[in-house]
């Protein structure tokens, strides 16, 4: 649908029905250009482009000769002004070099300022010059005397124009700006205009809050008016970025970092200004630790301490190390020792909050603190002490503290974190010291709450509490080895723990369960002979039974210790097992863990009834691979150096290959052993008298061959291939020796079992090579052949 134009002097006006889709002034120093014969293109504003399109080229032309007449040019060319091939940036430097000019700083204005600011923030050269400007003459003390004024004249309008004006400021991202807007003299009259946001109703009362609700303590009077003056300026700026600024999703957070790095920089100043103040820190910890501090007192300092700390996380590595030990050679452990002791939780939770500060950044400084008091102190007044006491006398229901005070005892246990010299090791002599004076302490609500079959207590936050020792116990078997294992057999802490497997919490059953786990995954034979002393299983097979046919984790889990067991053959955990609780578990049959168990068990007591058996099995599983072609290779080559001299005749040949079969072609002799057993007992005492077999022989399968496809073969050790032994040539039942009686049928192979063993072999895959060993038993000496079989 072609649109209908009507053109005058200075505008296009497109017109469609009645409808009005556009009018647009026809500016001289606009670049037209007419495409194609039939449509104009030109830009308005930034990135607005616009397209005329005619269907006919003769309505085309109209417009585009009224375009020319605006502009003075002629009609015949298709562009009416020369494109300059130039960034935006590089347009906008050329027009306002050298520098930006400003509107002058006048109440009538502002609208302008705040337009001029607002069109700049886009490019980052135009921030540039405008930043500049700004500064170089001393704009913003001018925008903030206009303040004032529309302050006192109630000019809503211009407050509205000034807030945008400070917030573009803002985006600028300029140091030497925030320096002029945070000044002492300037800040509150910027928080005072960023009170005046348009898209409120009415106006923030930033001012008022900082002035008469925020109040500055100083719990340690501040010498240093620098330093005062510069706490103060972080808080108000914390308080502008926090509270006064727009929302990072409205105000680009990436647009603020220079503000978030004055912020820090302060931070890190004011520390510093600190930790040179040596008569500020002695005054602070002589307060800390005098009895005479009333408790409010104590609490600002200990609240002014922890924001000291925490103040120092801003800081560098190596000023992070000189700012602890200067804490550390004011006497923070003890101060923090005695401010645990107290009554008052607030004051306790401030000093275990600065207590996992000194851990996370150096635990071992804590832990050898912990072990010189050990020396002088008793054990009820040991700073790990106090911190286990508080973690179990946490009353928060849900534990919070005890949670972080845990974590700190877990760090502090930590064997990765424990430092190793020449001299001595921190692992020994910490552990040593924590289960001689420690350990105690952390078990003794587990203790105090199993000295029966069942939990005595067995409320949700004993529960939780309980869950936490566990799994710092946990932890404990996992790293500490030989001192949590004295621990645990001296003081039966694993009979105690298993009682909690009657909880009818769930959770802390599975913290129990998880931790004799965690005991038996170490397969450590002094913990099993312990548990086997104690029939430790029969706490985790009642809550199996009592849990029913219920598949939840705790079915799961039971199986599953039970499964590592098998599968990890502990035999002495297998047979205390199957001997004491197989009539209370044969029944379970859904999964194949049990019986799987007791199949370990029988199997085990056949190898102790019957130790040559176990040995053949041995041999028989050593040998059920073939050897590889380089072993073949040296074998033929130490055969045919050998002197035919010292070989004796009438011996038949065994080819190397056909010693060792595939995996596939052999049966497994357990198993047909289990299943042949009594059927073949019979047989199994008269070959084993035959036979004088020991764990170090190996069986060789000799194979003759006759005419046709007939095929023998026996099972024998080449060490009783003697003249007159069992299985050597010409004794009985060798095959081709008198009391030998060949089976044997077209394509199939005879089988002779030997104490129960059967071994299979049907080769399609050697043809090959039975065809070569029967071609080379024809040619070779028969000397060659006795010599090749031994």
């Amino acid at each position: 649908m072609m649109p209908f134009a009507a053109t005058w002097i200075e505008e296009i006006i497109i017109v469609n029905e009645g409808s009005l889709l556009l009018e647009s002034k026809i500016n001289p120093n606009t670049a037209y250009q007419k495409q194609q014969d039939t449509l104009i293109v030109w830009s308005e504003a930034e990135n607005y482009d616009l397209a005329l399109s005619f269907q006919e080229k003769a309505g085309c032309d109209e417009i585009w000769e009224k375009i020319c007449q605006v502009q003075g040019k002629d009609p015949s060319v298709d562009i009416t002004q020369d494109l300059v091939d130039e960034s935006e940036e590089e347009r906008f430097d050329d027009m306002s070099s050298p520098g930006l000019e400003l509107p002058s700083c006048e109440l009538s204005r502002l609208e302008e300022i705040a337009e001029l600011v607002a069109s700049s923030l886009p490019s980052p050269l135009r921030r540039e010059k405008l930043a500049l400007a700004l500064e170089n003459e001393g704009y913003i003390k001018k925008l903030l005397e206009l303040f004032h004024v529309c302050e006192d004249l109630e000019n809503i309008e211009g407050l509205h124009h000034l807030y945008e004006i400070i917030k573009g400021i803002f985006l600028l991202n300029r140091t030497a700006l925030f320096e002029v807007m945070f000044s002492e003299e300037c800040i509150m009259d910027v928080i005072g205009c960023l009170e005046y946001d348009p898209a409120l109703s009415q106006p923030r009362k930033h001012r008022e809050f900082l002035t008469k609700t925020a109040k500055f303590k100083e719990v340690i009077p501040i010498s240093d008016p620098e330093l005062k003056q510069k706490i103060h300026q972080t808080y108000r700026v914390q308080y502008i970025q926090d509270m006064v600024l727009p929302t990072p999703s409205v105000f680009e957070e990436n647009m603020l970092s220079t503000l978030h790095s004055f912020i820090f920089f302060n931070k890190v100043e004011i520390v510093g200004m600190l930790q040179e103040d040596e008569k500020f820190l002695t005054d602070l910890f002589a307060q800390l630790t005098d009895e005479a501090t009333d408790e409010e007192k104590r609490q600002e300092l200990v609240n002014f301490l922890k924001e000291f700390c925490a103040f120092s996380q801003t800081l560098q590595p190596q000023n992070r190390d000189a700012f602890f030990k200067t804490l550390s050679n004011m006497g923070i452990l003890p101060a923090l020792e005695v401010i645990l002791g107290m009554d008052d939780t607030q004051v306790r939770s401030a000093a275990t909050d600065i207590f996992s500060y000194l851990v996370e950044y150096n635990p071992s400084m804590v832990r050898e603190f912990v072990m010189q008091e050990a020396q002088q102190n008793d054990d009820d007044i040991l700073l790990i002490n106090l911190i286990i006491e508080h973690m179990i006398c946490d009353t928060d229901p849900e534990l919070g503290g005890a949670v972080q005070l845990m974590g700190l005892l877990r760090t502090l246990v930590d064997p990765e974190n424990m430092l190793a010299t020449a001299n001595k090791t921190e692992k020994t002599e910490f552990l040593g010291f924590f289960y001689k004076h420690c350990m105690h302490v952390l078990t003794a609500p587990l203790l105090a709450n199993t000295t029966e079959d069942k939990p005595s207590k067995d409320d949700f936050q004993t529960a939780q509490l309980l869950a936490l020792v566990l799994e710092l116990l946990t932890f404990c078997v996992e790293h500490h080895t030989y001192h949590i294992k004295n621990y645990i057999i001296n003081k039966d802490i694993l009979r105690r723990v298993l009682v909690l497997m009657a909880s009818k919490h769930a959770f802390l059953a599975l913290c129990a369960l998880r931790f004799k786990r965690k005991i038996i995954g170490l397969k450590d034979e002094f913990y099993n002979r312990y548990i086997m002393k104690s029939f430790l299983f029969e706490p985790v097979v009642k809550a199996f039974l009592n849990n029913g046919s219920r598949y939840n984790l705790m079915n799961s889990a039971i199986i599953e210790m039970f499964e590592f067991i098998r599968v990890e053959d502990i035999k002495s955990l297998t047979a205390h097992v199957v001997e004491n609780y197989w009539k209370a578990l044969e029944d379970v049959d859904y999964v194949q863990t049990f019986k799987g168990l007791k199949l370990r068990f029988e199997q085990q007591r056949e190898r102790q009834d019957n130790p040559k058996l176990d040995s053949m099995r041995s041999i028989l599983r050593n040998h059920r691979y073939r050897r590889d072609a380089r072993t073949l290779e040296d074998e033929e080559e130490m055969w045919f150096n050998t002197d035919e001299d010292d070989m004796e005749d009438g011996e038949a040949v065994v080819s190397p290959s056909d010693k060792t079969k595939n995996d596939d072609d052999i049966m497994d002799p357990i198993s047909k052993f289990m299943e042949r057993k009594k059927l073949k007992e019979s047989e199994e005492k008269e070959v084993l008298l035959k036979t004088n077999l020991s764990g170090r022989q190996s069986p060789s399968f000799k194979l003759s061959l006759s005419s046709g496809t007939k095929t023998t073969l026996s099972s024998q050790s080449p060490a009783t291939n003697l003249p007159g032994s069992p299985g050597s040539p010409g004794s009985p039942g060798s095959p081709g020796s008198p009391g030998s009686i060949p089976k044997s049928t077209s394509q199939t192979a005879a089988i002779t079992t030997k104490g129960g063993l059967v071994g299979l072999v049907d080769y399609p895959d050697d043809d090959e090579d039975d065809d070569e060993d029967d071609d080379k038993e024809d040619t070779l000496p028969l000397s060659k052949k006795a010599k090749f079989e031994s």
